[in-house]
């Protein structure tokens, strides 16, 4: 299915924000076991760190996907970071396809056109993080070629006070 990435609109940027912080939220609470309200807090940080000029904070490229139609079926962001064994780097924040969509290849798709935006940017690596229980975005990035470069693993150990 092919798809489209366009810059998304500063009109677009809140809604954007506010959906995004409350999943990234749950998704350290879900799969990284972070308390409610710390996750909370920190995906309100995050966001404002990153993102503090909005759709014009330098070095964030934020996309809204598009099918054919030019329908909005998700959003991408990436940015330049600079690390410390790699140099710069398309560090991928954010691909998500509503649910109405997923599973006919948008994810895909749009994961190859931001490939294709990070090297036009001069971009040769690109990295992500993924939390462990999202298998099918896990399975996705393996097939693109994606490999694990670090596992960060944890066990429960039920009352520290016995």
């Amino acid at each position: 299915m092919p798809v489209r990435l366009r810059p998304l609109r500063d009109d677009e940027f809140d809604a954007w924000v506010e959906h995004g912080k409350a999943e990234y939220a749950r998704d350290m609470i879900e799969n990284a076991g972070a308390p409610p309200a710390q996750a909370r807090e920190k995906a309100e940080s995050d966001w404002q760190t990153l993102l503090p000029q909005r759709v014009e904070t330098p070095d964030q490229f934020i996309y809204a996907v598009e099918d054919e139609s030019g329908a909005r079926v998700g959003s991408v962001w990436f940015a330049r970071r600079e690390t410390q064994f790699e140099g710069a780097v398309a560090f991928v924040y954010e691909i998500e396809i509503d649910e109405q969509f997923r599973g006919r290849g948008f994810g895909r798709e749009a994961m190859l056109l931001l490939e294709d935006e990070a090297r036009a940017r001069g971009l040769a690596r690109m990295s992500l993080n993924v939390f462990g229980g999202n298998e099918v975005a896990r399975n996705l990035y393996r097939s693109l070629g994606y490999a694990e470069s670090a596992v960060w693993m944890a066990k429960q150990l039920g009352d520290s006070q016995s």
